[in-house]
C-alpha cells in the first residue's frame, strides 16, 4: 500500500476480534501482523515478518523492556521468597479495615509511586493482592486500580520518565527550548490533561465505592464473592452460588481460566508457597524505597534503578543469612521467567506496530481528520484521532513520536492553544496506555495483580471509555 486508505483499519479490527474471541493476546497480535502483511505483498509477508521481528529485536526500547521487565520479575521473586512480600500483606491487612479501606491503600500507593508506570503498574499489584483477596476484592478490580494509578498519575507528575520523554520530543521538534528540557512547557500543559485527572477521579470513587461497579466488572466481583473463578463469558446468574472455603477461592483467584499468563502466575504462587512464612516487613520496604531513591538519583532511568536496587538487595539479604548467593541466583531466574508472557505480549505488540506504520495507518486518521482541525476544535480532534491510533496500535510513546511532528506544526499554523494541544495528545496517550488490551501498561497491571490481561482489559475498559468520552467533552467544551 503506497498511500493511506481505510483498508490500514483491517488489522487492529482483526487483532480486537480475535483477542476478545480467543482471549490470546500474543496469538492475536501476531494474527493481526500477518493480515496486513498479506495486504501489503502476499508473496513476501513471510519474509516482511521475519525482518520485522529481527528489526524489533534489535531495537534499543526492547533491549530496554526485556531488561526492565526481567529486573523487576527478580526483584519480585526475591521480595516473595524471602517472605517480605507477605509480610507487607499482613501489614496491610492490618491497616485495611475492610474493602473499602483495602482499596483506597491501593491508590494511595499507587499515587506515591509516580516515577514509573512500569514501576508502579508490577510493584503496587504485586504488594497489594494478598491484602485485596482477604477482602474478596477481585483481581480484576485490583488491575483496575493498579492501571488507573499507573499512567495517568506518571503523566500529571512532571518529574516521571513521561515527563523526561515527552518534554525530549517538545525539544526535539521546537516546541521548547532545550535549556529546560521541555519542562516548563510541559507543566503548562498538565492542567489540560483531562483523561489523566478524570481516569484518576473515576477510580478513586471506584475504590471509595461511590461509583458502583458496572458492566463485566460487576460480574467479576460477584464471581469472586461467591468464590468462582471469573471469566469474562460468565453470565450473572453463574455466579450466584454459595461461597467456597477461603483457601480454594485464592486459587481459584491466581489461576484465572482462558490466560496465556497460566505458568507465570503459577509460578508466582509457587514462590509464595515455598517463601519464608515469617518474614520482615523492612525486607520489602527497604528494596522498595531503594527502588525509588535509585530511580530518581539516576535521572528518572528506571533500568539503573532496578539493577542498582537488585545488587543492594542481594546484599542486604545476603547480610542477613536469609538465603545464599547461589539461592537467590535460582529465585531471580525464576522471577525473570515470570516476565516471559509480559514481555512477549509488548514485543508483538512492537511487531503489529511497525506492520500498522507500513500500513500508513497513522497518516490515514490524521488526514482524515486534518479538514477539520481548525483552532477551536484542534485540541478535541487531536485527542480523538490520538486516541483511537493508541488504543488501536497498543502504542502511546511511538504512536506520539511520529505525530508530534505533523500535529505540532498545525497547531501553530492555526494559532491553537499549544499548551492546550499538547494537553490533548498526553491525555489521548494515556487513555492509549491504560484502555489497549495489549498495551504495555495494561499487560504489566495485570501480571503484577496476578489477573488474566483480557479479563483485566475487558473489566476496566467501561471506565476508560466514561474518563475518555468526559474528557472530549471538555476539550468541545473550550472550544464552544
Amino acid at each position: 500500500m503506497d498511500s493511506p486508505s481505510a483498508l490500514s483499519l483491517i488489522p487492529p479490527i482483526v487483532v480486537m476480534a480475535v483477542a476478545i474471541w480467543l482471549k490470546r493476546p500474543i496469538l492475536a497480535l501476531v494474527v493481526g501482523a500477518i493480515v496486513g502483511l498479506l495486504m501489503i505483498s502476499p508473496t513476501s509477508s513471510l519474509t516482511s515478518f521475519a525482518e520485522i521481528s529481527l528489526k524489533v529485536m534489535q531495537d534499543e526500547t526492547i533491549g530496554w523492556l526485556i531488561l526492565v521487565c526481567g529486573g523487576f520479575g527478580a526483584l519480585i521473586g526475591l521480595l516473595i521468597h524471602t517472605g517480605g512480600a507477605l509480610a507487607f500483606g499482613r501489614f496491610g491487612s492490618k491497616m485495611a479495615e475492610g474493602p473499602r479501606s483495602s482499596m483506597v491503600m491501593t491508590f494511595l500507593l499507587g499515587m506515591i509511586i509516580f516515577i514509573d508506570d512500569y514501576l508502579n503498574a508490577l510493584s503496587v499489584g504485586e504488594a497489594m493482592k494478598r491484602v485485596t483477596d482477604k477482602y474478596k476484592i477481585s483481581r480484576q478490580k485490583l488491575a483496575y486500580i493498579v492501571d488507573s494509578t499507573a499512567a495517568p498519575v506518571c503523566v500529571i507528575i512532571p518529574i516521571s520518565t513521561w515527563a523526561v520523554f515527552f518534554g525530549g520530543l517538545l525539544v526535539d521538534n521546537g516546541i521548547a527550548s532545550a535549556e529546560d528540557k521541555g519542562i516548563s512547557v510541559y507543566i503548562s500543559a498538565i492542567p489540560y490533561m483531562f483523561y489523566p485527572w478524570l481516569a484518576l477521579l473515576c477510580v478513586l470513587l471506584v475504590a471509595l465505592k461511590i461509583m458502583p461497579d458496572i458492566g463485566p466488572m460487576k460480574k467479576a466481583e460477584l464471581a469472586t464473592q461467591a468464590g468462582l473463578p471469573y471469566d469474562c463469558e460468565i453470565a450473572a446468574d453463574q455466579v450466584k452460588v454459595p461461597p467456597v472455603p477461603q483457601a480454594q477461592h485464592h486459587a481459584s483467584q491466581q489461576m484465572p481460566h482462558h490466560t496465556s499468563d497460566e505458568y507465570a502466575m503459577h509460578s508466582i504462587e509457587e514462590e509464595f508457597e515455598q517463601g519464608n512464612k515469617h518474614g520482615q516487613l523492612h525486607n520489602f520496604v527497604v528494596p522498595m524505597l531503594m527502588l525509588i531513591a535509585f530511580t530518581v538519583y539516576f535521572d528518572i532511568d528506571v533500568l539503573k534503578g532496578v539493577m542498582a536496587t537488585l545488587v543492594c538487595t542481594i546484599v542486604y539479604y545476603a547480610a542477613q543469612k536469609l538465603m545464599s548467593i547461589a539461592d537467590m541466583m535460582d529465585v531471580m531466574m525464576n522471577g525473570f521467567k515470570t516476565m516471559m508472557p509480559a514481555i512477549s505480549t509488548v514485543i508483538a505488540a512492537f511487531i503489529f506496530k511497525d506492520v500498522c506504520d507500513k500500513l500508513h495507518l497513522p497518516m490515514f486518521v490524521i488526514e482524515n481528520l486534518t479538514p477539520y482541525m481548525t483552532a477551536a476544535m484542534l485540541p478535541a480532534l487531536v485527542f480523538l484521532s490520538m486516541a483511537i491510533l493508541s488504543f488501536a496500535t497498543g502504542s502511546s510513546w511511538g504512536i506520539f513520536a511520529v505525530s508530534i511532528p505533523i500535529v505540532m506544526p498545525l497547531a501553530q499554523s492555526v494559532n491553537a492553544d499549544i499548551p492546550l494541544v499538547i494537553g490533548a495528545l498526553l491525555s489521548a496517550a494515556s487513555f492509549g496506555s491504560q484502555a489497549c488490551f495489549y498495551s504495555d501498561s495494561t499487560v504489566l497491571a495485570a501480571q503484577g495483580s496476578g489477573c488474566d490481561l483480557i479479563s483485566h482489559a475487558v473489566t476496566q475498559l467501561p471506565y476508560c471509555l466514561i474518563a475518555a468520552t468526559l474528557a472530549f467533552g471538555g476539550f468541545v467544551l473550550l472550544a464552544l
